[in-house]
């Protein structure tokens, strides 16, 4: 449970801050209780406001490869920090990280930085329907693209009831205040399966100004695509006319240098980035070929933003990109390795417990346990008729009281950084061992 600081912070908060806080997956809304206050970072560990240690497992949704205050960013940001925060001006570094990038992506001629997730998709998204001069975007089951209302439909897990049939699924709004209008040109399409993606583009796909997808869907735990399921995808974006889009804010500079687009060998036509291209600081990118880049020059596609390329985020993303580079890409094999192997003991421990059922899902350097009686958990569908999500919450909620800090939300993951360690892993898989056995 949380400390009394924590409780003393929450009583203070929700009386200025909407349910305390300032996102509802960092609340009751997600912790079913007092939230633990944080008070600061160092390493793999987050210590909160009453001096408890945690093994950070979150790495702040994914925002943090290099870990928390590695000391290349704390000192970029003392010395930067020190010459001005932001000037909202062309600048240096600006020009100096989009050549690292570009270098870096080779489906990549041009980038457009923005602040957020979401903001890169809201223009990658109005992008692709100026380029193509079409209004239709598809969509997948399960699938986050910001809260963007066009696309904040079918993202939370519902009763399977509710879903209609997979080859026509219902589409359901994720919140108030979304006007029909908004996304009658929103089409969903049930994710890892090829014959329902054919049967869409058949009939959508003349009219589709992009298919946009998660490489990986991070949004519904880890849901690895099937073989050849992406590269199926391209293929018929390329015949249909329609841009493929592959939204990497949660997969880039996680799972590989070049995302799932180096993993899967896609060369899709726009990406977007976030999370853990800022280092912890906000930082998006719209990338993509030269001919749909241009869409934003001179405001034909418009796109503003007078926090875009910050300096401040500029600076981390370029230390944290040489950072994760040098050494033949070290970093990234690092994160990659540790991911497994975290992984693989979470597997061992769920072989042996007699108590629970539970699976452990990863791609790299994501993971994500699941309480289910399924073997696989292989889309939105699995996800919501066999996965415990309840019991997953408190799961989670006892690792923190063990000093082991993972989302207590089913629906997201845990990441490595490259500051973990095998004693990490080795203390996490023993404090998972001792909570299944305590758990009713």
């Amino acid at each position: 449970m949380a400390g009394p600081k924590s409780e003393a912070l929450f009583e203070r908060g929700r009386k200025v801050l909407v349910e305390g806080v300032s996102s509802a997956s960092r609340g009751p809304a997600a912790f079913g209780t007092t939230p633990r206050y944080m008070s600061h970072g160092q390493g793999a560990r987050l210590y909160d406001v009453d001096g408890r240690e945690y093994i950070d497992w979150m790495m702040a949704f994914g925002a943090l490869p290099l870990g928390h205050a590695h000391p290349k960013v704390a000192e970029v940001l003392a010395r930067e920090g020190a010459r001005g925060s932001h000037f909202a001006t062309a600048l240096e570094v600006e020009v100096e990280v989009a050549e690292l990038l570009v270098n870096l992506l080779p489906h990549v001629d041009k980038v457009r930085f923005a602040n957020t997730g979401t903001e890169a998709a809201m223009g990658a998204f109005r992008l692709a329907r100026g380029h193509t001069g079409r209004r239709k975007i598809i969509k997948f089951e399960g699938h986050y693209h910001g809260w963007w209302d066009a696309v904040l439909i079918n993202t939370n897990p519902y009763p399977p009831t509710l879903l209609g049939h997979p080859n026509d699924p219902i589409r359901i709004p994720d919140s108030s205040g979304i006007p029909e209008e908004a996304w009658k040109d929103t089409i969903v399409v049930r994710w890892n399966d090829i014959e329902a993606l054919e049967r869409a583009m058949a009939l959508h796909g003349a009219e589709a100004a992009c298919v946009v997808t998660e490489g990986v869907m991070s949004n519904m735990g880890v849901i690895p695509p099937k073989p050849g399921y992406l590269n199926r995808m391209q293929e018929l974006c390329r015949q249909y006319g329609a841009l493929f889009y592959l939204d990497e804010t949660v997969t880039g500079f996680r799972l590989a240098a070049g995302g799932c687009a180096e993993l899967y060998g896609l060369s899709p036509d726009i990406v977007t980035y976030g999370k853990a291209l800022g280092g912890g600081l906000p930082m998006a990118m719209i990338g993509g070929r030269d001919d749909v880049m241009a869409g934003l020059e001179w405001g034909k596609v418009l796109h503003f933003g007078t926090h875009n390329a910050g300096r401040l985020a500029l600076h981390v993303t370029k230390v944290m990109l040489e950072t994760m580079l040098e050494d033949d890409q070290s970093g990234f094999r690092r994160i990659k390795n540790l991911g497994k192997a975290m992984a693989d003991e979470i597997r061992k421990v769920a072989k042996h417990s007699n108590r629970h059922r539970m699976i452990c899902q990863g791609v790299n350097s994501m993971f994500q346990i699941f309480f289910t009686e399924a073997d696989e958990i292989a889309d939105y569908r699995d996800f919501c008729a066999h996965v415990d999500r309840v019991k997953f919450r408190d799961f989670a909620v006892r690792l923190m009281d063990k000093g082991i800090y993972m989302n207590p939300s089913a629906t997201l993951h845990s990441l490595s950084s490259i500051v973990h360690t095998d004693e990490d892993i080795a203390r996490t898989a023993q404090a998972i061992t001792e909570v299944l056995e305590e758990m009713p």
